[in-house]
């Protein structure tokens, strides 16, 4: 169904969704999702809510499961339950913790109508100071999306205290693709025994820039970009494992989807793009360098019948191309300028 006829046909028009937060490609989203009465769909990154109050709004008979790993966006989602009682259920936890809470909730696989996945760190999260995911917000390096929910992960601080030069020399390579990665790993580790300790984000700012201070890095808009930009992206990725969570939820998409279901996807940075693509076009391709995701075999050899049967996929892309935002949304909303979004439909 055309996004103009669901906004025709319930006469709710775009400008009614009215949100702190700005969600990311509503219109495309909800044009790729094709939400239809009674659909059942997971929104798997709910954040702040967005595009599952759009979605609500323009199909008024759709329930919406209501995934996200950190406590305050699950506490988002309930108190949307109350806006839309029976419609949305909220649930908190991980990709990998989907099955679990979809088997408390009695649904199997092949049920599901439509799934969207919105990477990355939400807008909520960059805001607050204290979740330490800001480089422009001076607080602790925490970077953990689940909370306090399991004490025993590491924050990013404790990353950077313990991790030895070599680790940190790959995690800011792979994760955050960075040039200087061995620059900045070495004054990392000279930083413990100095009296300029890492103990903040804007500690971490300033030790990079120092070290980048002749590098004048632009964003996609040709503006001036932090040079800690993509430190600060790989600690995130690296402390909440995003890429393993990421390429799990691609294969649970697949396994709970109905034939004919539909799934979106919004990226922010190649690493998760790449994922996404290997999963709807069968490329089995390697993953953030030199790291196989579906599979490896030093022992074994594949002939033709084997390499053309890994590389069958469950997917038609609807996107012949990946969608970018309009220059007029990065214009009002500059947080969606590295957007990207694919979709595809469930065909076997």
């Amino acid at each position: 169904m055309a996004l103009r006829k669901i906004w025709k046909n319930h006469e709710i028009p775009f400008q009614s969704v009215r949100l702190i937060h700005t969600p990311v490609m509503v219109k495309e989203v909800l044009s790729y999702l094709s939400p239809y009465k009674n659909n059942l769909f997971i929104d798997m990154t709910f954040g702040s809510g967005g595009h599952t109050k759009a979605l609500l709004e323009a199909v008024p008979s759709l329930r919406v499961i209501c995934l996200d790993r950190d406590p305050s966006a699950y506490s988002n989602a309930v108190e949307l339950s109350k806006e839309f009682p029976h419609q949305i259920i909220p649930c908190l936890g991980r990709f990998s913790e989907l099955p679990q809470l979809l088997n408390n909730l009695n649904i199997n696989k092949n049920s599901v109508d439509g799934i969207l996945f919105d990477f990355g760190c939400s807008s909520d999260q960059l805001d607050i100071a204290e979740r330490g995911f800001s480089l422009s917000k001076s607080g602790p390096l925490d970077m953990r999306m689940d909370g306090n929910r399991f004490p025993d992960q590491p924050t990013a601080l404790d990353v950077l205290l313990k991790a030895d030069e070599h680790d940190l020399y790959k995690i800011f390579k792979i994760y955050g693709e960075e040039k200087l990665a061995k620059k900045i790993a070495r004054a990392v580790i000279e930083s413990r025994y100095s009296f300029r300790e890492i103990k903040t984000t804007h500690d971490l700012a300033a030790l990079v820039e120092n070290i980048n201070s002749s590098d004048h890095r632009l964003d996609k808009l040709q503006r001036p970009s932090h040079v800690a930009t993509k430190i600060f992206q790989a600690l995130r990725i690296f402390v909440n494992n995003e890429l393993n969570e990421i390429n799990y939820g691609m294969v649970l998409a697949d396994w709970y989807l109905k034939l004919n279901g539909r799934i979106v996807t919004l990226s922010f940075h190649s690493l998760e793009d790449r994922i996404v693509k290997r999963h709807l076009t069968g490329s089995h391709d390697t993953v953030a360098g030199d790291i196989p995701l579906n599979y490896v075999s030093y022992s074994t050899c594949f002939d033709k019948n084997d390499i053309n049967e890994i590389k069958q996929t469950s997917w038609l892309l609807t996107t012949k191309h990946v969608v970018l935002p309009s220059q007029a949304e990065v214009d009002r909303n500059p947080r969606s300028r590295s957007a990207k979004l694919r979709a595809a439909i469930k065909i076997k």
